[in-house]
């Protein structure tokens, strides 16, 4: 009995509490910083363990405003994520920011260990370049520059894949990252009152769905002042489809308790991934 008791003090820990901040971002950039941190703080005091912000989030989001923003990774933004993933001894993913890198611009998440380690950097790969007609119209190619690498980092909980706002849509990039074994995608995101009403929790319940993974977003919070208006409505959904929470559209934390003992459940009760045929067809990536 005691050498099962050993075994179980050490195993995997099945659930965890994740936070979405959904931060009222303006154009002060210190400003955005502080309370970024405070509510990362707030969200370590109620015991979440992985703590996301918004897609960028110490910036106005524009293609005017991403080059008056821009950053090195390190710098400034980073460093305090950095701090503060430390002080509280949590994994953050720092939404996203304007990077600089070598005279191009990125739209960047960078993510820190609970020792304020930096894990992975996750340069946006699909960039919001759309046309819908009298609604929005929308060209991030404008002044950003496209990523290529895949990004995943491991917690004690389950591995993690990322993605930015419109690599939600990408359904390719989720199998990849099931493949992979991650258990929760994480996409910082900003919708609009457009795309966000159709389809942002229809991509995030698919995307849960077909790979039988948890999915979280985190939007800013809406500002209808703002050049672009963020739909807000963070959300977490199961691997089973149902959303877990939700928020509205003003600033606020969502907190969801993520349970993987029902994720393998489900992939127990409907094994689609022994199912595959992949004599048929395949989903492979071609960089690492």
């Amino acid at each position: 009995a005691a050498e099962a008791e050993c075994v179980n003090l050490t195993a995997t820990p099945t659930a965890f509490r994740l936070a979405l901040i959904q931060l009222q971002v303006s154009s002060v950039k210190s400003d955005n910083l502080t309370r970024a941190c405070g509510l990362v703080r707030e969200a370590a005091a109620q015991g979440a363990k992985i703590v996301c912000l918004p897609e960028c989030f110490n910036s106005p989001y524009g293609t005017n405003y991403f080059p008056q923003y821009a950053e090195k990774i390190p710098g400034e933004s980073t460093q305090k994520l950095s701090e503060v993933a430390k002080e509280c001894s949590i994994y953050l993913i720092g939404g996203s920011i304007p990077e600089e890198d070598a005279g191009k611009l990125y739209n960047t998440c960078a993510v820190f260990g609970p020792d304020g380690a930096l894990l992975v950097k996750h340069r946006k790969l699909h960039l919001f370049d759309i046309d819908v007609p009298g609604k929005i119209t929308f060209q991030e190619s404008k002044t950003l520059s496209p990523g290529d690498s895949f990004s995943t980092f491991d917690t004690p909980y389950c591995r993690v894949g990322l993605g930015i706002c419109y690599d939600l849509r990408f359904a390719e990039l989720a199998q990849i990252y099931a493949q992979r074994g991650c258990q929760l995608l994480v996409y910082p995101g900003a919708f609009n009152l457009t795309t966000g009403p159709a389809h942002w929790e229809l991509l995030q319940r698919g995307r849960a769905v077909d790979n039988q993974v948890y999915v979280a977003t985190a939007s800013p919070a809406r500002d209808d002042k703002a050049s672009y208006v963020a739909w807000g409505h963070s959300t977490v959904v199961t691997p089973w489809g149902e959303v877990l929470a939700t928020a509205g559209t003003e600033e606020m934390i969502v907190y969801s308790d993520i349970d993987l003992k029902k994720l393998a459940e489900i992939r127990q009760q409907i094994p689609i991934f022994s199912q595959k045929r992949l004599d048929l067809y395949a989903v492979e990536a071609k960089k690492p």
